[in-house]
């Protein structure tokens, strides 16, 4: 059973980031309040990157035990530790590494300095989740493409459609760099809460095409991926401008 996809726009890339990131707040609080850890699944680019730097100034912040919260990334760019194209790269300069996670949580996706080659490093990846005993995401961010990816999932790529793995090496990305590590579809089927961040008109037609109805995954990934308890599209203006009716979000207290 999925949630239905609710979509809240808000007016602008700083505004989405600081309601996104209060809400996380929440949903972290929420989930420690259910289980030992909550368990995150982060996006890279300018809008993860966005929401992990807004965190800092969300008043609620300090109500969460931050040592009870497990990261990890739904995909990665097969790059070195470091590398400034790595999402977690991208979030530590965000600001990750100031939340006061324990370390050992934070579940980084080997790279080539680390690993024989992007299979090996999905295999670890995998590994490291079932080690865990890792069932469902609490939450997972994801951003989405122009051309409607999610996580390194693409549009009419054979990666997509690889089934009973928890993590795939990706190939021949058409989005450099083309060596990638990203959990599948079917990992991100055990989502409670499933979080599109989009911002920006380039981003516009794929959003639509996503939640249009009778969309298929392997045209728009975006649209294969729903959580079981909450699906939430979370736009700025411009990003939902091709929308017909899309909610607002509720006034500021």
């Amino acid at each position: 059973m999925s949630a239905e996809p609710r979509v809240v726009v808000h007016p602008d890339k700083q505004s989405l980031a600081d309601a996104a990131a209060a809400r996380l707040v929440t949903a972290v609080i929420d989930a420690q309040s259910r289980q030992p850890e909550a368990q995150l699944a982060l996006t890279g680019g300018s809008m993860g990157s966005a929401i992990i730097a807004a965190i800092a100034k969300v008043p609620g912040r300090s109500a969460v035990d931050w040592t009870r919260v497990r990261v990890w990334w739904g995909d990665e760019r097969y790059l070195p530790a470091g590398d400034p194209d790595r999402n977690d790269t991208q979030n530590d300069a965000a600001g990750l590494s100031a939340l006061g996670l324990d370390p050992a949580k934070v579940h980084r996706v080997a790279g080539p300095e680390a690993s024989a080659d992007a299979e090996a490093s999905a295999t670890a990846y995998a590994q490291t989740i079932r080690e865990h005993g890792q069932k469902a995401w609490d939450v997972v961010l994801f951003g989405v493409g122009p051309d409607g990816h999610v996580a390194s999932l693409f549009p009419h790529h054979p990666a997509q459609r690889i089934e009973d793995a928890i993590a795939v090496a990706v190939h021949d990305s058409p989005k450099p760099p083309p060596d990638r590590v990203s959990l599948t579809f079917e990992c991100f089927d055990r989502s409670h809460e499933v979080w599109f961040l989009v911002s920006g008109d380039d981003k516009a037609e794929s959003v639509a095409a996503a939640l249009a109805p009778g969309a298929d995954r392997w045209d728009v990934p975006a649209a294969g991926v729903r959580g079981t308890d909450a699906t939430l599209w979370l736009l700025d203006t411009a990003a939902a401008a091709n929308l017909n009716s899309p909610d607002s979000p509720p006034p500021a207290d």
